[in-house]
């Protein structure tokens, strides 16, 4: 097996870990709602992407009002 003949020193063991660095992610406002999200996404409280609906999000009231029919058309029936 490979052994390195003279032992690394500190400033080259730093030097390699210079990029280990972690950075913040670049956020948008979403020109819709005005959610940060990433660049090149689909918005995710909005759906939009590029100014077009790309995915339908339904909210907590369109699920309340879903649920509501529901109920009175199994009353009903």
């Amino acid at each position: 097996m490979a052994v390195p003949k003279k032992r690394k020193t500190s400033a080259k063991g730093k030097q390699k870990r210079s990029h280990h660095a972690l950075v913040k992610p670049s956020l948008i406002n979403c020109p819709k709602c005005g959610d940060k999200n990433l660049p090149h996404t689909i918005c995710a409280t909005c759906g939009q992407y590029k100014g077009k609906e790309i995915i339908h999000i339904e909210t907590k009231l369109d699920k309340k009002l879903k649920k509501e029919a529901n109920s009175k058309e199994k009353q009903e029936g």
